[in-house]
């Protein structure tokens, strides 16, 4: 029985999570513990859409310093923003997910446990366009945190 549900898990669609993430740059905001730990900073990060050629996303997030941000403990603020750009020739490959659900493109976490900051592709086929939403797992006043950005597919 339990091999059975195996089974069907492993042949469930995975995310086509982005390949590679790259820290672009980042800002000190506030410095923590007179300088001896690192500071608190927003941290731009890019990642490629491995399922729509030439689009490129940057994503900037608050990173928490001090023992527990420099120990991997400590819990970052939700809050972010999303920009989104064509570097070339937008192409949607065939294997991209449609649908109102979309599929998840890349996901950071910002706690030791259970809040992450994902960007989900959502593919606009009446306007033709590639949309990115980011949110956030932790739910802030019944809603998450969120932001969206758009690619026009010419």
């Amino acid at each position: 029985m339990r091999a059975a549900i195996l089974a069907a898990l492993l042949m469930l669609p995975l995310p086509a999570l982005a390949e590679e993430t790259r820290e672009v740059g980042h800002v000190n905001t506030a410095i923590t513990n007179l300088g001896l730990t690192r500071s608190h900073r927003v941290v731009v990060e890019r990642f490629d859409d491995p399922e729509v050629r030439n689009v490129s996303c940057w994503i900037s997030q608050a990173r928490t310093g001090g023992l527990s941000g420099m120990l991997g403990v400590a819990e970052d603020p939700a809050r972010f923003a999303l920009s989104c750009a064509a570097t070339g020739p937008v192409q949607i490959q065939p294997g991209a997910r449609r649908g109102e659900r979309g599929e998840m493109v890349f996901e950071s976490n910002t706690s030791l446990f259970f809040k992450e900051t994902r960007v989900h592709r959502f593919i606009d086929e009446e306007r033709n366009s590639v949309v990115y939403l980011a949110w956030s797992t932790r739910l802030i006043d019944g809603s998450p945190y969120n932001a969206v950005a758009v690619v026009p597919v010419r």
